[in-house]
């Protein structure tokens, strides 16, 4: 499994990394602290070569989570059943989760930090979407 991890903050993507390393589901993990890079690094992918799983944060300078989001959606008939996306934030917001849903690429909102559950729970979900 290919997972594409977009956070700003240098720390939570250490984590992030670490947990994802010790779960042992990735074959490979891509890590960006600018969303611009792993906007562009996704689009270099399509058609066909798509990770398999995006964990992007919300609240970034410059392009935001969101404005990553809008950028997608052009290839979004590629991307649907091939790349999954998970929001994770650190907001309590309710409005965010009602804002992902408008969003048919986002497969689950997921409040920080990254857990072992909750990296099982992607995984599964992923799996039984692709089969």
């Amino acid at each position: 499994m290919q997972i594409v991890l977009v956070d700003d903050e240098h720390v939570s993507i250490f984590i992030t990394r670490k947990m994802l390393e010790r779960e042992g589901l990735a074959d490979e993990i891509h890590t960006f602290e600018l969303p611009e890079e792993a906007l562009r690094y996704v689009q270099s992918k399509l058609p066909g070569h798509a990770p398999n799983v995006i964990l992007l944060d919300l609240n970034m300078p410059g392009l935001d989570g969101w404005a990553f989001l809008e950028a997608l959606q052009p290839y979004e008939a590629q991307l649907l059943g091939q790349c999954f996306i998970y929001i994770l934030t650190s907001s309590l917001d309710p409005t965010d989760t009602v804002r992902a849903n408008e969003f048919p690429l986002v497969s689950g909102l997921i409040h920080k930090p990254l857990d072992r559950i909750q990296i099982r729970t992607i995984f599964d979900q992923v799996v039984t979407r692709q089969s």
